[in-house]
């Protein structure tokens, strides 16, 4: 979701930030779009947007803060092209500002054009910290933030999407490719992708040229989309929690007939169960974050895993491990027949099957092979 500084802009300053790249950059080129055409910026839907070519637009001048100087943004901000129209708006769009060397460039920048600034990475705010007090290093040492906020200009910052706002995004970025996606693939795409709008994008581009108009099924977003088993594993995952075996043991033999690993399922299984034990805390989104971080998972992941880990507690997910755990061991010590079967009957254990516990194969002596 972004967010906006709460009062009105006084100034045409526009910063741009946060951790989702895509949608930054549909809002600059919506943003630029507006300034050139005499708006004052407003915002509309990004996820029905689609990314329209500046091309040799007049009165735009476009920048990286990595390689050009500040004192070349000023002077694009200041100086009138020698034939533009005396109405002409002058709009300097700059890329890359959180290496902005020098903050001075927001408080010097005429009143007259427009400044927007894309920062694609964190950027930190001076609030509460103590600054230097010489002349010349106060502003320098203000962050961006506080410098746009100085001049009364806009702040927005998207974050990446999380929960329900996953769907609704790639169903309307889907419309806009001209992709018709059934609900299995919608639903695949969402578990695989998660909030990467820009992945979401290119997947989407993909499946929309190769399908050529025809509707798309989750067998065909598993075939064509990196990483899409991580899906059918969590509906498999899911079917466990609920404890209906009717459903898991038919979506493990398909897994295992598309030729996907037991080793590979069961090391996606172990993953999902870590994820559900933070997630059964239905933590917030700040919460998520710090789990995210200490299990370099995903806290879109575990913000999605909270609505099926509902009822789950911590003696739930201890005997899963235990059970996921003598799985493998079964497997490496050839205590079963197979790696497949003892997946399934892994997968029963945990649906509550009784007799399908192997933990009680551990205690065998392991055969001869």
């Amino acid at each position: 979701m972004a967010q906006a500084s709460s009062s009105a802009p006084t100034r045409m300053v526009f910063l741009l930030h946060g951790e989702d790249p895509f949608r930054i950059r549909l809002r600059a080129n919506e943003l630029v779009h507006s300034l050139l055409g005499g708006g004052r910026g407003e915002r509309g839907d990004l996820a029905g947007r689609a990314l329209v070519s500046f091309g040799t637009a007049l009165g735009l001048s476009r920048f990286d803060a990595r390689t050009d100087q500040p004192d070349q943004i000023l002077m694009a901000g200041q100086s009138q092209g020698l034939f533009a129209a005396p109405d002409e708006r002058r709009v300097v769009l700059v890329e890359h500002a959180e290496v902005l060397a020098r903050s001075d460039v927001v408080e010097r920048f005429p009143e007259d054009a427009s400044l927007v600034l894309v920062a694609p990475e964190p950027i930190k705010s001076t609030k509460g910290r103590a600054r230097k007090t010489t002349k010349a290093q106060a502003l320098g040492d203000l962050a961006l933030t506080d410098a746009v906020e100085g001049v009364g200009g806009t702040i927005e910052r998207y974050d990446r999407l999380i929960g329900g706002n996953v769907s609704g995004w790639i169903a309307a970025r889907a419309a806009l490719h001209r992709a018709t996606l059934r609900p299995d693939a919608l639903d695949a795409l969402a578990t695989t992708l998660g909030g990467d709008t820009e992945r979401i994008e290119n997947e989407l581009a993909k499946l929309a040229a190769w399908a050529n108009g025809a509707p798309i099924d989750g067998a065909e977003v598993r075939s064509l989309v990196s990483g899409a088993i991580e899906s059918d594993v969590f509906e498999l995952t899911k079917a466990v929690v609920r404890r209906d075996v009717r459903t898991a043991a038919p979506l493990l033999e398909r897994l295992l007939a598309d030729g996907n690993a037991p080793q590979q399922i069961l090391g996606l299984l172990v993953w999902q169960f870590r994820v559900l034990l933070f997630a059964a805390s239905d933590p917030k989104a700040a919460v998520a974050e710090r789990q995210a971080k200490a299990i370099r998972s995903s806290a879109g992941a575990i913000m999605r895993y909270a609505q099926f880990a509902r009822g789950l507690g911590p003696k739930d997910i201890a005997r899963a491990y235990e059970a996921l755990y003598a799985c493998d061991v079964s497997i490496k010590t050839w205590r079963v027949d197979s790696e497949e079967t003892a997946l399934l009957l892994c997968v029963m254990d945990l649906c509550g099957v009784p007799g399908a516990d192997l933990r009680d194969f551990l205690l065998r002596e392991a055969p001869q092979r």
